[in-house]
């Protein structure tokens, strides 16, 4: 199935469309059958309120992201660095550049090879076109934070595809226990389709859901929450998409 499609028939399934949907399906209904009508239209605002409330989506996400593993007794071969997007056409920039999903990861990954040492792979294709993310992760570990890339994947267009792309390099030099970088509610799905790729995988995962306070502020809805709510979905959606492919 293509990126695009994937996609399409994710937004279906994922928050907000999917509760835009039931209510919108309440509305036509609202003459006819009132009672359902009103049930409907309760339900999907009610998951739209409590889905964008930062207590909610942070608890969500934190319910999958797992506890951080002590690198310093568990080593690996190599690093692996999984893409998590890019800008396009970016005017400061002169072209395409990495968003902030992949940033965060390529920088936790340059800290943990001056700890380790270990050779990096950075991994990501083109799924959207307009060229692959990987050659930027590369370009902006080895200019900006001075860590040397051995090798680049650069033609998958999802998780499983990063895994089994980059188990078919890193399998070649030995390399099959690694330490696998990704977001930390990322990394369960990303475990999954690793090992089954014949990787033994260490999560070394960045961006932990943490909250400084809880306050009024952690109750009121906004769509950063909402955002996050979408990502715990998508993972566990993605997840049992994976379990089933299997």
């Amino acid at each position: 199935m293509s990126w695009f499609l994937t996609n399409l028939v994710s937004a279906f399934l994922l928050p907000p469309l999917n509760l835009l949907l039931v209510a919108s399906i309440g509305i036509l209904l609202w003459h006819r059958r009132p009672r359902a009508a009103r049930l409907l239209v309760s339900v999907a605002v009610a998951g739209i309120w409590l889905l964008s409330t930062p207590f909610v989506a942070d608890s969500l996400l934190q319910s999958i992201e797992g506890k951080p593993v002590d690198l310093s007794k568990n080593p690996a071969d190599a690093i692996v660095v999984l893409g998590g997007g890019q800008h396009f056409n970016a005017p400061e920039y002169g072209g395409n550049t990495l968003n902030k999903e992949t940033l965060e990861r390529v920088r936790y990954a340059a800290m943990l090879y001056r700890q380790t040492g270990k050779p990096v792979l950075v991994s990501g294709g083109s799924p959207q076109g307009g060229g692959a993310e990987a050659p930027l992760m590369k370009k902006v570990l080895e200019q900006e934070y001075y860590v040397p890339v051995r090798w680049l994947e650069d033609t998958s267009d999802n998780t499983l595809e990063n895994a089994r792309h980059s188990h078919a390099l890193l399998a070649r030099d030995g390399a099959v226990r690694i330490y696998l970088v990704t977001h930390a509610w990322h990394m369960p799905r990303s475990v999954q389709v690793f090992e089954r790729a014949g990787f033994t995988v260490i999560p070394a995962a960045t961006a932990y859901t943490t909250r400084y306070k809880t306050d009024l502020l952690t109750f009121t809805p906004n769509a950063t929450a909402l955002l996050k709510s979408y990502r715990f979905m998508h993972e566990v959606i993605g997840m049992l998409w994976y379990r089933l492919k299997s």
